[in-house]
């Protein structure tokens, strides 16, 4: 019980800067898909509050701020089986994120950003049913992106965006993996999400969808699913966004 003490502490630390946040401008600058990054990046003064829930009864919070034109700084805290019955909740140590927007696009040329994510995701697998041979001794299925270019433009129609770019975990260049992913939305109020993650062959890549609902000009809510078609290892996730001014 300690550790979900100090846990919802830190989460009722952090939630009340959502709370007293200044509304923010419509959300119209997605600087992720789901676990994508665009080349998009906050407004100086512009933060961004991320809420997801996802299997295992884990929970992370991922703050990120606009602390100088465009350069944005992030960090993450999450729990493993946070949410149930479980006694035996896991508060994980906190990850880091960093993006800056190198160039904000033409005519003919995307926009581009290079950054750092270190959130990973698929804490615990180790205990629980996977298909396919992983190291045992790693804690995570799915490691940081690590050290990453991004590239965004609209495309074809109003409203349809696409992104790509190119990772590699923990700056291995011998772990050199492929992104893509394209976002719609529909009148200011449904958006659809796909990605493409984790690509350099066809087993460790990831298909990823989202729709996401904008329940308010700065508030959105995202109902997805993860490595679609990968049964058992398939994951339903939860999460909102909030973005305000500091």
């Amino acid at each position: 019980m300690k550790l979900k003490q100090a846990f919802f502490l830190t989460v009722l630390t952090v939630f009340p800067l959502g709370a007293w946040a200044a509304e923010g401008d419509p959300i119209t600058t997605e600087t992720m898909l789901l676990d994508v990054p665009t080349a998009q990046v906050l407004d100086r003064y512009q933060a961004s509050f991320l809420t997801r829930a996802y299997s295992h009864g884990s929970l992370m919070e991922t703050i990120e701020f606009g602390v100088f034109p465009r350069i944005n700084l992030g960090v993450s805290f999450s729990a493993h089986e946070l949410v149930g019955n479980s006694s035996s909740v896991k508060v994980l140590s906190p990850d880091f994120q960093a993006k800056w927007k190198l160039f904000d696009g033409d005519l003919y040329l995307p926009a581009i950003a290079i950054g750092y994510d270190g959130r990973r995701y698929g804490y615990g697998y180790k205990d629980h049913l996977y298909t396919y041979p992983i190291d045992k001794s790693k804690e995570y299925m799915d490691n940081r992106k690590g050290g990453y270019i991004a590239m965004s433009r609209e495309i074809i129609i109003p409203g349809l965006d696409a992104s790509a770019g190119l990772n590699f975990s923990d700056f291995d260049w011998e772990e050199l993996y492929f992104f893509t992913g394209m976002s719609y939305v529909f009148k200011d109020a449904i958006g659809l999400v796909a990605e493409w993650d984790n690509i350099r062959n066809i087993r460790d890549s990831r298909f990823n969808a989202a729709l996401r609902f904008y329940l308010h000009p700065s508030l959105s809510l995202d109902a997805a699913v993860r490595r679609i078609g990968r049964g058992d290892e398939a994951e339903r996730i939860i999460q909102i966004r909030y973005v305000g001014n500091f």
